[in-house]
């Protein structure tokens, strides 16, 4: 009877919020390109403040990775008008906090400030992109902090290094195959004039969106963002030259010795299509099918019933041009990456021939409306998500409909998604295992 009563008051909010979760908004442009976004809520007296700048660990060169990432921390350092060190007491002394963050595709900064302190974030992000102090000092002082942050998160870190093990063998020419966080003796490398040209090709307003939402008036918001970034000239057109990788048709082995674990990983990796195409939205689903929750197929199955993994899962690691499918497994006592892998492929040739059940299906959709209410249940969701769908997915109105596109994916497609891209001559397998002589490293 509980379990029924709590089904029946998730049906319910499912029902009520999601059709309550209609994002609404008022978009514009500058003179000088930087497309502006305004979502009003008033529920609380806050507002959201963000940037995203498309630049990503996809537009640096081979020899200077880590680039994108490295500006995310670089222009915290001070502008012309905010002395260095001093952006982050600003933000403190006034009520608010602050972060960004980078991927392969695009950086992103905002500011969650008291409504009353609109004006001030919106002055502090033009002073970002008009005015920021690039000199080696800051360059010298970000440096250290960018390789104790490797070291933290992936040298040290067990399994830290699989993103970047999964890529490099992944991708032969497209950018993806070097990691967000990039190469420390890149960076070291690097002269400050090759700073100075990423931030004036990249960091400008026609390479921007500006999103405010929260509790604030339009009109006056309007005026403060005339007023801060107009006079913000426009930069030259960022053009990207289109890099295709060629089709994986025969399955390749590679392998990566980690000094950090003593339990081997299985990786299976198969190359997909941009997160922008239907069939990543169903292999979205695939992968919560098969590993999210504990009465998900692989976790049942290998996990609870069989016992011969301490840890499997599968995700669709989508990105703008390129996406992987990745399944992982650790196994448990005398079991074997190669017996946990029979068992995974197993799963996925039943998905190939077979359609979901429909409780099954069902359960999909009721987590699909589920993520769809939570992240866009916060202002500070729908700002991150209204500066992605429009300038990663050319189509800011996603926020409202891509629910819908989920709404309509059918069991055959999940299966025919599955024949599609999941097969064995389709894929890399990684052997990622502890290192042979930890005592070297």
């Amino acid at each position: 009877m509980k379990k029924s009563l709590m089904a029946l008051g998730t049906a319910l909010m499912l029902g009520g919020t999601a059709s309550a979760q209609k994002v609404t908004f008022e978009e514009f442009d500058l003179d000088n390109g930087l497309h502006v976004v305004l979502h009003q809520d008033n529920s609380a007296p806050v507002v959201i403040t963000s940037v995203m700048y498309h630049v990503g660990a996809k537009d640096e060169q081979p020899n200077r990775t880590g680039f994108a990432h490295f500006f995310e921390h670089l222009l915290f350092e001070g502008t012309k008008n905010i002395g260095k060190g001093d952006w982050f007491k600003l933000v403190t002394a006034n009520g608010g906090n602050n972060n960004a963050n980078t991927t392969d595709d695009r950086t992103y900064y905002y500011e969650v400030f008291p409504s009353n302190n609109l004006e001030l974030a919106i002055w502090m992000e033009s002073e970002r992109l008009m005015h920021p102090v690039i000199d080696q000092k800051g360059v010298d002082t970000q440096n250290e902090v960018v390789k104790e942050e490797k070291r933290l998160r992936v040298d040290n870190q067990p399994y830290g290094n699989l993103i970047k093990a999964v890529k490099q063998n992944m991708f032969k020419v497209h950018p993806y195959k070097w990691t967000t966080i990039g190469e420390m003796e890149h960076l070291d490398a690097a002269t400050l004039e090759e700073f100075l040209a990423f931030n004036k090709k990249f960091y400008v307003p026609n390479n921007a969106v500006l999103v405010i939402a929260g509790q604030f008036d339009k009109a006056q918001a309007k005026e403060w963002i005339a007023k801060y970034f107009s006079p913000i000239p426009k930069g030259a057109p960022v053009t990207r030259q289109k890099i295709e990788e060629a089709p994986i048709t025969q399955e390749f082995r590679a392998s990566w010795e980690d000094p950090n674990i003593q339990i081997p990983m299985l990786v299976a990796s198969y190359r997909t299509p941009s997160m922008k195409s239907r069939d990543a939205r169903i292999l979205d689903m695939i992968s919560t099918y098969l590993s999210d929750g504990k009465s998900s197929k692989l976790y049942k199955k290998i996990v609870d019933d069989k016992k011969m993994a301490l840890q499997i899962g599968a995700f669709n690691y989508s990105q703008e041009d390129y996406g992987m499918y990745l399944i992982y497994g650790l196994p448990m006592g005398d079991n074997t990456t190669a017996s946990i892998l029979k068992e995974i492929d197993e799963e996925i040739a039943k998905m190939q021939t077979e359609l979901i059940s429909e409780n099954d299906f069902q359960k999909l959709q009721n987590k699909f409306e589920s993520n769809y209410v939570s992240n866009n249940a916060s202002v500070e969701g729908i700002a991150d998500n209204l500066a992605t769908y429009y300038m990663l997915y050319g189509d800011i109105n996603l926020i409202n409909t891509e629910i819908d596109i989920y709404r309509s994916i059918t069991r055959e497609e999940i299966r025919e998604t599955a024949k599609k891209y999941l097969n064995s001559n389709q894929r890399m397998i990684l052997d990622y295992v502890p290192a042979k002589d930890k005592a070297q490293n």
